[in-house]
């Protein structure tokens, strides 16, 4: 034998002995059996409260590898929920729930023996205790409307939406751009359902009666409230730039315009005069539907404060809130009158809340429902805790989600006690300005593509168009 070979032997030799000798010198291998694996942290921790309902994952970290075989999940308990899978990768063991509801308190079980280290050692008992959110007490909401001698229609409507508050959420969708229900088409081509309320805008106002458009032809909105659908409208209020502006030179941007609230609530201004002018022409369009016996959910002067409490230096975003709250109020208050002088009694009166602007509230005897607009949010837990102030701050008035685009699920914040009146989310211009085009039939949409249009419509607590009543 070559001294090479001698050395390999010997260090073969001796590899063999040290590890024979390190399992156990007498064959009995319990000297080198891992301790039992201990739990490092929690993604959900132990009394954890406010925890969103629906479905829930848990990740258990621990100081070494572990498995979970399935023989011993059926021994996993939570109560009053599922737990509906567990798998284990390397130092993690993720618990996946479901079926989790709102002022609930549970109780996860994982008995000792369902997670074991590599030489078999079963983790002890493991018992975390947590609660989901609790639901947001609602008072009882006011029964008669602020208009006075409110129509019998207004009223069947408002009586319906109190009748179902906090128990289902109306579907809603609304006008692409002004006069027609074509977001309300591209849901029903995605999901064989039609929301059960359209919105309309006389954003362009300005031009009507024209051969692009005209608010005298009621047609459209006939037809809607013929076939039992709820008909909300809005009013981008554009005016002139300045006094001496073109027709069609209008805007609603208080940058790109001179026009305030303050100077058009002052007799004998230029501003003032289009006031007048502009309200005697919304109201007599407003007319049109209520001659026809026709209710409208009327939500003006939306969004006042822009983003004036959300942070140093935001602005209104509209010329109607940028004279300050106190002016906006006065500016609503003034076409509250003017309407209900023109004999005008259709109307379900809107406040759109901006969160942290009570300052810019007109008051109860002005409001029947307080809005929500609430675009790019992920977290159904902020979707409830806007909701949650707004139940808070605006006892006795209902409250909804006047607007919304890219959010969770309806049906999950819903469960989240997100229970708002109603839904809307924005259009897609793009998406829905022309039936006939080719892209209508696209999935794809800015703020609520068909997939979670698909979703809402089907959810237990949704009402589309074909489940409406009639309230004529």
């Amino acid at each position: 034998m070559n001294i090479k070979n001698f050395i390999i032997n010997i260090s073969l030799f001796m590899a063999v002995v040290f590890v024979t000798t390190a399992c156990n010198k007498e064959g009995n291998d319990d000297e080198v059996t891992l301790p039992a694996p201990e739990l490092v942290s929690s993604s959900l921790e132990n009394g954890a409260v406010n925890i969103p309902v629906g479905d829930l994952s848990i990740v258990l970290t621990f100081n070494q590898n572990v498995t979970s075989p399935s023989a011993g999940h059926s021994s996993v308990n939570l109560e009053g929920a599922e737990v509906t899978s567990i798998k284990a990768n390397l130092k993690e063991v993720t618990i996946l729930i479901s079926g989790l509801v709102l002022d609930c308190d549970y109780s996860l079980i994982i008995p000792k023996g369902v997670i074991l280290g590599p030489t078999k050692v079963p983790a002890e008992e493991i018992v975390i205790n947590f609660s989901t959110i609790k639901s947001t007490p609602v008072g009882p909401v006011k029964s008669e409307l602020c208009t006075p001698n409110a129509s019998s229609q207004a009223k069947n409507v408002y009586a319906f939406l109190i009748e179902n508050y906090s128990k289902n959420i109306i579907s809603s969708t609304i006008a692409n751009v002004n006069w027609n229900i074509n977001e309300a088409e591209w849901v029903y081509q995605h999901t064989g359902k039609y929301p059960a309320m359209n919105c309309f805008d006389y954003i362009h106002l300005f031009a009507s009666p024209s051969n692009w458009i005209d608010y005298t032809n009621t047609s459209v909105v006939e037809d809607w409230w013929n076939r039992n659908g709820l008909v909300a409208a809005m009013w981008h209020w554009n005016v002139p730039k300045q006094e001496t502006s073109a027709s069609d030179d209008v805007t609603c941007n208080p940058q790109e315009t001179v026009f305030r609230p303050t100077q058009a609530l002052t007799e004998g201004t230029w501003q003032n005069k289009v006031l007048k002018a502009d309200l005697k022409k919304v109201a007599d369009c407003l007319k049109l539907l209520q001659n026809k016996n026709i209710p409208v959910i009327w939500r003006p002067l939306h969004e006042a404060a822009g983003n004036i409490y959300e942070y140093t230096g935001g602005t209104a975003w509209f010329w109607w809130g940028a004279d300050g709250a106190e002016a906006f109020k006065s500016l609503w208050i003034y076409m509250f009158d003017f309407f209900k002088n023109e004999g005008i009694n259709n109307l379900i009166w809107v406040w759109t809340a901006q969160g942290g602007d009570n300052a810019f509230y007109p008051g109860d005897d002005y409001v029947d429902i307080i809005g929500r607009d609430l675009y790019n949010i992920t977290s159904v837990t902020q979707i409830q805790q806007e909701y949650a102030e707004l139940i808070s701050n605006y006892p006795g008035k209902l409250v909804t989600l006047s607007e919304c685009g890219n959010i969770p699920d309806i049906e999950n914040a819903w469960q989240s006690g997100a229970q708002w009146s109603w839904f809307m989310p924005w259009y897609d211009y793009e998406r829905t300005d022309n039936v006939a085009d080719s892209d209508f039939g696209s999935a794809e949409h800015g703020h609520a593509n068909a997939a979670w249009w698909e979703k809402a419509v089907n959810a237990e607590n949704v009402i589309t168009l074909d489940e409406m009543p009639s309230l004529k």
